[in-house]
């Protein structure tokens, strides 16, 4: 039961980490599709600060399958754990469940903010990014969270 805990937990990091990129992508995107249907020419600026809030998707993968890896799961050999082991490991998930999700949709409000200065200004577009970047910050605490908790209780019980 407890590996089946862990387990949940490794998929929320990734499942919550990408809807919220999907949802941020899509943020950008709709921002972007106005923006471009007056000029076309800034497609490249739209596009990079569309892909910013996509990361956090990327991030929740590296855990999931950090965590997999470290359960034995995809060594085909997983840990037994007890309940509360298990649910050790899906606490250590959260950091990067939890902040994946609402840092991929704060970081598209940026971005999609970053859209709307490109649309008017189009070579002020680095600042769009540097305020988008700030965000992603804090998705990087997140995957650092939980990846050094996952390796601390691999550590300690593997």
């Amino acid at each position: 039961m407890g590996i089946t805990i862990a387990i949940i937990g490794a998929s929320l990091a990734v499942a919550l980490s990408c809807v919220g990129s999907g949802k941020g992508v899509g943020m950008v995107g709709e921002a972007s599709s106005g923006v471009l249907a007056e000029d076309p020419s800034k497609f490249s600026a739209c596009l990079i600060l569309q892909i910013m809030p996509g990361t956090q998707g990327l991030y929740g993968l590296v855990i999931w399958f950090f965590a997999m890896l470290q359960l034995g799961v995809l060594g085909g050999s997983p840990m037994e754990l007890t309940v509360a082991q298990g649910c050790a490991y899906l606490l250590a998930c959260l950091p990067m469940a939890l902040g994946g999700y609402f840092t991929a949709i704060a970081q598209a409000r940026c971005a999609a903010s970053g859209v709307a200065l490109v649309a008017k200004r189009a070579e002020e577009m680095s600042k769009g990014i540097v305020l988008t970047i700030m965000v992603e910050f804090y998705a990087i605490l997140c995957l650092l969270a939980s990846f050094l908790m996952i390796l601390f209780l691999t550590q300690a019980w593997g």
